[in-house]
């Protein structure tokens, strides 16, 4: 999707943006240039093991579930007719002729006056028609005492009452869940056809960063947009490829940037310093569509495509980092992986415990603290400070168009 000529991105490299792109325009761009499922390659895989991936095509069933008529109670098989007009004051005897177990059925058939013990699970034995449970029973030596009526069909599973032969029972395109791992177990299915991940390179520059784990020392700090970025990529269904850190030298990012991939996250390096080689090296190889965006935090967001891969060019401030991912890196991994484009979070309605202030112009990414049916605004801006995001209990969203909202006035919080 062509951006209009005034969000043409051109080297804005120590001359700072001089135009942004909406929001809203971002994300329609990310829609049309992100390939849909259905593109990606597909792979069997065990089925036990396809928890949260997506069906690459629907599953059918080739049984009926139950195959067999089944007891649901623990308790006695028989004619139900014979139960009738059975109470605490008029017991009704039957002959305890067998046991019936789960997987080992009574081979003989219940005639007038007897009853097999049957329990849960259990086949259900010819000639009866209904179970009578424990609790309605008495026994007397091999006498069993009905104290209470049963209809027909009472307490007894049909056969294909939870699943029929034929019967489609996942669609494509669905994530499972573990329910649906157990569904399909149950119609004897081992391997599913499911959607492969998408790729997702994650370079991250700076030549002051130590591997995440490092205690930071001097003037260097420990890497925390790798582990983030990876965490957040595999929370969305993507395949995590972060080999370490790239020095910030215009030969190692331009190698990293040509790596096989669907997506490329480059952390680092992509504002308008001096040093933000990332951007200059999208457009030289590729095409950098939009750099820089109407928000806070994550204003000097960018992306564009490479030899038909994505790249998202996220800040290296950690907040702005997480706040971009979020809206814009995300949105493209999950549609690509067939998942829904919509944040993954949670979302409650409570009224503001104080005012939350904003410029009209600009989207704002504001974390809150939750308290019962309030929510306490701490922070727009701060984009280094990322343990604001773990004292906060999700963010609001303030529109472009709006100054912020008044104390008291009910939001929608997106909850982490």
């Amino acid at each position: 999707m062509p951006l209009p000529p005034e969000h043409t991105p051109t080297d804005v490299r120590m001359r700072g943006f001089t135009n942004r792109a909406t929001v809203e325009a971002t994300l329609a761009w990310i829609d049309s240039a992100t390939p849909v499922f259905e593109h990606l390659d597909t792979e069997v895989i065990r089925a036990s093991n396809a928890a949260n991936r997506i069906l690459a095509e629907e599953v059918t069933s080739c049984v009926d579930v139950p195959s067999f008529a089944r007891s649901m109670m623990d308790g006695f098989a028989l004619r139900s007719e014979e139960t009738y007009g059975a109470s605490p004051y008029n017991r009704l005897p039957f002959k305890v002729i067998g046991t019936c177990l789960p997987g080992v059925p009574y081979s003989g058939l219940i005639e007038p006056g007897q009853a097999v013990r049957i329990m849960t699970g259990a086949p259900l034995p010819a000639g009866a028609d209904a179970v009578l449970p424990v609790e309605n029973t008495e026994l007397d030596g091999e006498t069993m005492l009905s104290l209470g009526e049963v209809s027909s069909g009472k307490h007894v599973g049909t056969i294909g009452e939870d699943i029929r032969n034929g019967d489609v029972v996942l669609h494509k395109g669905r994530q499972l869940r573990p329910q649906d791992i157990g569904v399909i177990s149950s119609i004897g299915v081992g391997h599913l056809s499911v959607i492969r991940r998408p790729r997702v390179r994650i370079l991250i520059t700076g030549n002051e960063l130590l591997p995440s784990g490092t205690v930071p020392r001097g003037y260097q700090i420990a890497d925390a947009n790798g582990p983030m970025l990876a965490a957040l990529t595999e929370r969305d269904g993507g395949d995590v490829i972060f080999p370490g850190i790239v020095r910030d030298e215009p030969d190692s990012i331009r190698q990293a940037l040509l790596e096989p991939a669907d997506i490329i996250l480059v952390s680092g390096g992509s504002s308008v310093g001096q040093e933000d080689f990332a951007p200059k090296l999208l457009a030289e190889l590729g095409e950098v569509a939009i750099h820089g965006i109407a928000m806070r935090p994550s204003s000097p967001t960018g992306m564009g495509r490479l030899q038909g891969r994505l790249v998202f060019l996220l800040p290296g401030n950690p907040v702005s980092c997480l706040c971009a991912y979020d809206f814009f890196a995300g949105r493209a991994i999950r549609a690509m992986g067939g998942r829904s484009r919509d944040w993954p979070y949670r979302r409650v309605v409570v009224r503001l415990a104080r005012k939350l202030v904003s410029t009209v112009g600009r989207v704002d990414y504001a974390r809150v603290q939750v308290h019962g049916n309030e929510a306490i605004p701490m922070a727009i801006g701060g984009a280094s400070i990322l343990s604001s995001t773990t004292r906060s209990d999700g963010f609001v969203i303030v529109p472009s168009d709006s100054e912020g909202f008044p104390e008291g006035t009910e939001v929608e919080v997106f909850l982490y």
